[in-house]
């Protein structure tokens, strides 16, 4: 008994054949349509990959260099003017490139004019800093004399590749932008215990706590401040303004080594740890500077 339809035909060996081909030409435009999906995929990964390469160097670019911002405030000649009772001359911070205001000296013949560019890991301004601070310190507190003190950067690669040179410098900037009347404490604090040429010298860190322990104010501003490098712009303008001149108030054309100390416009280049010849050297500056003046500061007692 047979059940359902009768069976179809048998395919010929042409019809077959013709249905191998068939199926082999879908398989072809299938393998196609895949390879042309795999390209275009691969494609897109590469230009997402190139696309977030660029945008990571971007991010590193846009954090290493920063635009210029301006200047700390209070040091509108790249300095910071320290008068009577240790207070600090205010000025307002300069724009980015904007070209420094030299400070008027005091010409009234009884006051001493000391200018000093320091670099905070240079050991000869901690000889001459240690040497000299006390009676500087109490020259200024009675109005005998005035200090100006310019932080630059000679010694950056001198650090161990902490930058030391230049990260002690914004702080100083940071120091007078927050809180310049304690400028006296903070440039005397740098010279005790300082740290050595060719060493890590002060992470930030340490940095910061030699400046609460000198008895700085407002430090959380100054700590920011020191963390963002704020002033870092600014005192790589200031170390080049000072190796290539000219400086103001004086016949000396340029700073050529760290201490330079000028009294009245004139350079000094005596002994780095005796106090009595600093002095000496004061008396004559201002004895040439106002023939009539009767120069205030005496040399320090014999220690």
């Amino acid at each position: 008994m047979t059940f359902g339809a009768s069976p179809e035909p048998r395919p010929t060996k042409n019809q077959r054949r013709e249905a191998a081909r068939e199926k082999a030409r879908e398989l072809r435009v299938q393998q196609k349509k895949k390879d042309r999906r795999n390209k275009m995929m691969l494609q897109g990964g590469i230009v997402l990959g190139i696309v977030a390469v660029v945008a990571v160097i971007l991010l590193i670019v846009v954090n290493s260099v920063r635009p210029e911002g301006p200047g700390p405030k209070n040091m509108a000649s790249d300095g910071i003017l320290i008068g009577e009772g240790l207070v600090a001359v205010e000025t307002p911070a300069l724009p980015a490139n904007a070209v420094p205001i030299p400070s008027q000296p005091d010409e009234t013949g009884s006051v001493a004019n000391i200018r000093v560019w320091v670099d905070y890991l240079c050991p000869y301004c901690g000889d001459f800093e240690r040497t000299n601070g006390p009676q500087i310190q109490g020259w200024l507190e009675s109005g005998a004399a005035t200090l100006e003190t310019f932080p630059i950067a000679t010694l950056v690669s001198k650090s161990a590749g902490t930058k030391y040179s230049l990260r002690a410098a914004n702080a100083a900037g940071c120091v007078a932008n927050f809180s310049p009347n304690d400028f006296f404490a903070f440039n005397s604090a740098m010279f005790i215990d300082q740290p050595q040429e060719n060493t890590p010298a002060l992470n930030n860190t340490e940095l910061k706590q030699r400046i609460k322990d000198a008895g700085v104010a407002n430090t959380s501003e100054i700590n920011k401040c020191i963390d963002d490098e704020q002033f870092k712009a600014w005192v790589l303008d200031a170390t080049d303004r000072a190796l290539t001149g000219p400086l103001p108030n004086t016949e000396l054309p340029k700073v050529k080594g760290t201490p330079t100390v000028l009294v009245n416009g004139k350079q000094y280049a005596g002994s780095l740890d005796d106090p009595k010849e600093f002095a000496a050297f004061v008396q004559q500056a201002m004895g040439e500077t106002y023939s009539t003046a009767t120069p205030t500061p005496t040399p320090a007692p014999a220690g």
